[in-house]
């Protein structure tokens, strides 16, 4: 599995213990930025990490900002991204089993590390179930079709 990785400034943080989360647990990631604390613009990372995702370059893609708001909002304008805003593992297990969420956001601001990695754990490892969740699937790249 190849996760791209993102963050602003209030992400920074928590994106850097993430990484090295992912290292422990040898799951393969890209940093797409930002590499400081300075303050940055959350669309400047978000849109590099969605399009990555939606490209096929990586299977899932992570973004974190102060609330995960932002992120979540930018990650949802492009094609094919289905972003869920995390805030506990049962939120990250049903984006996965029930929206097929291909991008987790979380608040840098709001969750603690611990908190943080057990969200990603679960949401790494939930497949999709498919079945009925398939169907709203397919109703949302339908309307996106429209859209376009």
């Amino acid at each position: 599995m190849k996760i791209a990785i993102g963050a602003d400034h209030a992400g920074y943080l928590l994106k850097e213990e993430l990484k090295k989360w992912l290292e422990e647990w040898n799951i393969s990631y890209h940093d797409f930025g930002t590499y400081s604390a300075e303050r940055t613009d959350y669309p400047d990372y978000g849109i590099l990490v969605a399009r990555a995702v939606a490209r096929g370059g990586f299977e899932k893609g992570i973004l974190i900002c102060g609330t995960g708001i932002g992120m979540s909002i930018v990650a949802n304008k492009v094609k094919g991204i289905r972003a869920a805003l995390c805030r506990d593992p049962y939120e990250a297990k049903l984006s996965r089993e029930h929206n097929d969420a291909n991008i987790l956001a979380l608040g840098g601001r709001i969750l603690g590390y611990d908190l943080a990695k057990e969200i990603v754990k679960v949401w790494l490892n939930t497949e999709f179930t498919g079945g009925r969740h398939k169907l709203r699937i397919q109703k949302i790249s339908m309307i996106e079709e429209e859209e376009l």
